[in-house]
C-alpha cells in the first residue's frame, strides 16, 4: 500500500514539475556558444532543478544534469518523499506572490457589504501562470472586472491543502491531480477550463519514425515508471497495436539519464517532457523530436474524442455558489489572456520576465510556443478531460483518486451547473 500511495504522488508530482517545468526558472544562455539550456538553482531540498548549468558553462552535458539531493525524485519534479512540502522559491519560505496583485475596481458581484472580494488564485511558475500574465497584468493596472490575488508555487502539491482549506479559491493544477483533489474534496470543487495540452514527446536522432507504430522492435527509454506519462505511453502502443513483446520501455530515474542515454546512441528513442526536449536537441544536433505525443492521442481519440490532457483550472464550489458571476468572468479573462500568450508572444514574452517566471524575455519567447498554453471549457472540456480521465483509470485507478469524477465535476456553464456536487 505504500509502494502505490507513493507511486501516486509521484504520479502527481511528474504531472506538476511538467507544468512547471517548461520554461520555468530556466533559460537558454544565449551568450554561451553551445546554447545550452541552463537553470536558476532553486532553494530548497524538496525539489530537484530539471535541469542544472551554471552561467557561461559552456559543457553541454551539465544543461542535462539534474540535482542529487532527492533519491527518489522523477524527473524534473519534487523529490519523492517531499513531494508534500513546499518549495522555496528565490529564497522565500512562503509562495511567491506578484506585487500590486489585487487590482481592479468593477467586479462581477459584490459582497453583502457592497465590496468587492478578490479572487485568490494560484498556480505554478510555468506554462499555467505564462497563460495569466496578461490577466496578472491587467489586473494589476485596474483593467479587470474582478479583483484578483495572484500566488505562483514552484509545486503543485502546495495548493492542494490551500484549496482544502479554503486559503485559495481557484488554482491551476495536473489534471489527474484535479480528479484526486475532488476525490479528497468529497465533490467540493469543479474543474471549470483546460489551460495546458501535453508536453511530452519522443525524441530520436532515426528520423524515419513517423508514427507509434515505427516503435516497433525498439527500445524506448523513458522515466515514471506507473506514472501518468508511463500511463500515457502504454495507452498510445496499445491503441496502436503494439505490445510488450513489439517495443521494450526501459525506464530511467530521471529525465537527464534519458538524455544521456540520446547522446550516447542518437537513434535510440526518448520519450522527454518540456523542457528537457529542448536541452536534449540544443545538446546533440543529430536530435529532433519524432513525435509528438498529444498528437498521437488525438490520431487515436479522432474528431470529438478526448485529448492529451496536462493541466486544468479548478474552483472551489463555496465560490461558484456564492459568486458564480464572478467565476464566469475570470473564465472571460483567462481565456482573453492565454489567447493573449499565443497570439502576442513577443509581449507575452516580456510580461513572462518581469513576473520571474523567466529570467529573459527573449527566451521566454522561445519557450511559450513550445508550453501548449491553451483554454478549453464546457462540453469540450467535459468531452476532452473525462476521456483522458478514464483511460488513466483504466490502468490505475489510484491515479486519479481512486474513482472517476461525476457529471457535477464539469462546470459547463451556469444554466448546466445547479449542483456543483457529484
Amino acid at each position: 500500500m505504500k509502494k502505490r500511495t507513493t507511486a501516486i504522488w509521484m504520479s502527481m508530482v511528474l504531472c506538476a514539475a511538467m507544468l512547471a517545468g517548461c520554461g520555468a526558472g530556466r533559460k537558454v544562455d544565449a551568450d554561451t556558444e553551445t546554447g545550452a539550456v541552463s537553470s536558476e538553482a532553486e532553494e530548497g531540498p524538496e525539489t530537484d532543478t530539471a535541469l542544472k548549468a551554471g552561467a557561461g558553462n559552456n559543457d553541454a552535458d551539465t544543461a542535462l544534469r539534474a540535482g542529487a539531493d532527492s533519491k527518489d525524485a522523477e524527473p524534473g519534479t519534487a523529490g519523492g518523499d517531499g513531494a508534500g512540502q513546499e518549495e522555496t522559491v528565490g529564497g522565500q519560505e512562503d509562495p511567491v506572490e506578484r506585487d500590486g496583485q489585487a487590482a481592479g475596481e468593477g467586479t462581477a458581484d459584490d459582497t453583502e457589504s457592497g465590496d468587492a472580494a478578490a479572487l485568490r488564485v494560484g498556480s505554478l511558475k510555468g506554462p499555467t501562470s505564462m497563460g495569466l500574465v496578461y490577466l496578472m497584468d491587467q489586473a494589476q493596472q485596474g483593467g479587470t472586472q474582478n479583483r484578483y490575488e495572484f500566488t505562483m508555487t514552484a509545486a503543485a502539491d502546495e495548493l492542494l491543502p490551500a484549496m482544502l482549506s479554503g486559503d485559495l479559491d481557484i488554482v491551476l493544477i495536473p489534471a489527474n491531480m484535479a480528479s484526486v483533489l475532488y476525490n479528497k474534496a468529497e465533490g467540493d470543487v469543479s474543474v471549470i477550463d483546460i489551460n495546458t495540452l501535453g508536453v511530452l514527446y519522443a525524441v530520436s536522432g532515426n528520423q524515419e519514425i513517423k508514427e507509434m507504430k515505427d516503435l516497433k522492435g525498439k527500445t524506448v527509454y523513458m522515466t515514471g515508471k506507473g506514472t501518468t506519462p508511463d500511463h500515457v505511453m502504454q495507452y498510445l502502443l496499445r491503441e496502436n497495436g503494439l505490445t510488450a513483446a513489439d517495443v521494450t520501455l526501459e525506464y530511467k530515474s530521471e529525465a537527464a539519464e534519458v538524455a544521456a542515454v540520446l547522446a550516447e546512441m542518437p537513434e535510440a528513442v526518448g520519450v522527454l517532457p518540456q523542457p528537457f526536449v529542448t536541452a536534449a536537441c540544443a545538446q546533440n544536433e543529430q536530435l529532433a523530436v519524432v513525435l509528438d505525443l498529444t498528437g498521437q492521442w488525438e490520431a487515436v481519440q479522432g474528431e470529438g474524442g478526448s485529448r492529451l490532457v496536462t493541466g486544468v483550472t479548478v474552483v472551489r464550489n463555496a465560490l461558484l455558489t456564492e459568486n458564480q458571476a464572478a467565476v464566469d468572468v475570470f473564465l472571460e479573462e483567462h481565456a482573453a489572456s492565454a489567447a493573449y500568450a499565443n497570439e502576442h508572444v513577443e509581449e507575452t514574452a516580456q510580461l513572462v520576465a518581469e513576473a520571474g517566471i523567466i529570467d529573459k524575455a527573449q527566451v521566454a519567447a522561445k519557450a511559450l510556443p513550445e508550453c501548449n498554453i491553451t483554454y478549453i471549457d464546457g462540453e469540450e472540456m467535459k468531452t476532452a478531460l473525462s476521456g483522458y480521465l478514464e483511460v488513466l483509470w483504466e490502468q490505475d485507478p489510484e491515479s486519479v483518486g481512486g474513482g472517476l469524477p461525476g457529471d457535477g465535476f464539469y462546470y459547463v456553464g451556469s444554466q448546466n451547473h445547479a449542483s456543483a456536487g457529484r
